[in-house]
Order: structure tokens, then sequence, then C-alpha cells
């Protein structure tokens, strides 16, 4: 016989009962309602609760419509610490970024990234676990720390690096991840690959249009995947256009070495015509170390932004940008994570090739 056919009523309309007011009158805090309670208003058994809740079998279907019903009603939600501990999953994800918190906090491109994950978690009442650590090993070490307390499903994967040993981590570990910006190599990871090879042509294929022929890149950190792949990119299609003066610099993405590394290439004895800078912010300070030196953007030197952002259209002149949207990097991520904790295979997509949108800060070079 199935479990749950006691009480002839389902009490939905009856208020989880909160605690009392204390003597001085203020309102106490309203208890979240728990099995018992749901049971006790659906007139039925606990471990009927458990079974309707749960989809499991041993309740009828009337039975099971009423709990979940009530359950509703009443706000109910299920532990997270429970769900791990059933082997449930935890219906949160995790994203950890190793980088410096002084850098983080000058860049928009993983907020609007985190903004577009947190638009697809939301859609599958799933949780975002955050973390910022310095360091990689930092970072193993986190995924080893959620994984031994259930607390997270899966992982979004940022910066991919060569040789990167996360991966191989979170495969030991069977946590499904998604590398946002990498190539997918093993059976729990997607990845969401972009095409920096191809918006690199396109920059320097404007520049070399409009007559430039020292280009010099001022890039982010060195240690990174797409970093490696956009300096790649400039080689290849230095040498295929015969330029010997074009070259990549490194930096850590913060408006100061951007402006320091600016002052230093207007400081050569022969200065670039045309700099690229690998974000805004790096971008938005290498106008601001033109101005420094009183030359003029673009008749003495033209600035390109890898990112497009509201920082670029804030400066004068507005800055040549790639039109980027991280929002949708974020979304596409999120997405292909769900798929993984769905059981679908692992794979690799690619986002559109962003749009060079063409401003005031680039035009022929001064002769």
């Amino acid at each position: 016989m199935a479990a749950g056919g006691a009480g002839s009523g389902d009490g939905a309309g009856a208020p989880v009962p909160a605690r009392p007011a204390d003597p001085s009158g203020t309102p106490a805090r309203l208890r979240r309602p728990t099995i018992k309670d749901i049971a006790r208003r659906a007139g039925v058994s606990e471990s009927a609760v458990s079974f309707a809740l749960n989809g499991r079998p041993g309740v009828s279907e009337a039975t099971r419509a009423r709990v979940r019903r009530v359950a509703e009603q009443a706000g109910w939600r299920p532990s997270t610490a429970a769900r791990a501990l059933s082997g449930e999953g935890a219906a949160t994800v995790g994203l950890v970024l190793a980088r410096p918190a002084r850098i983080l906090g000058v860049e928009s491109f993983f907020l609007q990234l985190i903004s577009g994950i947190q638009q697809v978690l939301a859609e599958r009442r799933l949780g975002l676990l955050f973390q910022v650590v310095e360091d990689v090993p930092a970072e193993c070490a986190m995924y080893r720390h959620w994984w031994a307390e259930h607390r997270v499903d899966g992982v979004l994967l940022v910066d991919p690096r060569t040789n990167d040993p996360r991966p191989g981590v979170l495969e030991a570990l069977g946590l499904p991840a998604v590398a946002i910006g990498g190539t997918g190599s093993r059976p729990r990871l997607s990845a969401v690959s972009a095409d920096d090879a191809g918006a690199m042509a396109a920059v320097v294929s404007h520049l070399c249009d409009l007559g430039h022929r020292e280009i010099v890149h001022v890039a982010g950190l060195p240690e990174l995947a797409h970093t490696e792949r956009r300096i790649a990119s400039l080689r290849a299609e230095a040498e295929r256009r015969g330029l010997p003066r074009v070259r990549s610099l490194t930096t850590d993405y913060s408006d100061a070495q951007g402006a320091a590394m600016t002052r230093r290439l207007l400081d050569e004895e022969r200065p670039p015509t045309a700099v690229v800078y690998d974000n805004d912010v790096m971008a938005a300070a290498g106008v601001a170390a033109a101005a420094e030196r009183g030359l003029s953007v673009p008749d003495d030197l033209s600035l390109v932004s890898w990112e497009d952002s509201v920082l670029c259209r804030m400066v004068h002149p507005w800055l040549t940008a790639l039109a980027r949207d991280p929002v949708a990097f974020g979304r596409r991520a999120a997405g292909e994570l769900t798929r993984l904790l769905d059981g679908s295979p692992a794979r690799t997509v690619q986002v559109p090739l962003p749009a060079l949108l063409l401003r005031e800060s680039t035009a022929p070079p001064r002769q």
C-alpha cells in the first residue's frame, strides 16, 4: 500500500507558524519550513513527504501532487547540505580567479562575464560559489576543498594556461568543468573558445591598411594561454606582411603598467606609430601617457583596445576596439556547464569573432 494515505485535508491554507514576538514587541525571525511542517499540513507522514519531494516511489500521484503543492505554498526548499550528503548534488557551481584582487578591481570584463554566468544559473536555480586566490596551487587546493565538502557540482575554469595542472586535478576529482577561453581535451572538460588569432589578424590588417609598419602589442599576463595565442598570431601576421619592427610586451593588465609601458615605448629612439592593448584599462592609460608627452592621438600615435567598454567611450579620442560580448561569453560557458551536469558529453564550442569598431583613435601615421 502506498505510504501517506492518512489525513483527509491538506491544510494548504494555513501559514507555517513563526516564533512569537519577544516581550519587547520585536517580531521574531521567520522559521524556515521543515519536512515535519509539510507533513503536518499535508496530513501525511514525514517519510511520505520525503518520497514525494525527491521523486521516489512509495506514494500515490495524488499524494505526491498534494505534498508538492503544500511545499511550494510554504516556500520550502531542500537543504544544500542535505542534498550533498544524500548524493543529490550541491546545486552550486564554483568559479575561482587566481589573480591579485587589486588587478581584478579595474577590469570590467570579469564583472560582465559573471553577470552572464549568473543569468543562466538563476534560470536553473543553481548557486555560484566565487573565490579569489593568489595563484594556481591555491586554486587547485580550493577545488580539493570544495570536492571534500561536497560544495560544488561543477566548475567554471578561467584563464587557461599552457601546461595547466587544473584540468588534471578536476578530472581526478570527477568534477565536470568548462574552460572559458580554452580548448577541451578531457572527458569531463568542455571549453568555450575565442578566436584570438582571427581577432589579432583583423587588428593588424586595419593598422597596416592605414599605413602603420611599427606596431607594438602591450599584452597581459605572459603565462595565460590566450596571451600566448595573441603574441603568436601577431608574430605570424608580422612575418606574413614583412614587418620586422612589430613585437609584444607583457604586463599585469593594470592601468599602472599600461601607462608605464606606453611611456617606455614613447621614450625609445624610434617609437612605434601604433599600440594595441590587451584591455580597455591599459588603452585608456595609454591615451593619458601620450598626452603627458604632448602627443596627439591619433595624429602622433594610433591606439587600439582589445576590449570594448564604456571606458573606451569616456576618453578622448574614443578608442578603436574589439567588440566582444563578455555577458554572452558567460552565458555560453554556464550553458555548457549545465549540459555537462545533465549528462551530455564534453565538447569545444567557439564564440563569434569580435567585430573591430573603428573610432577616432586610429588614423594614418604622420609622415
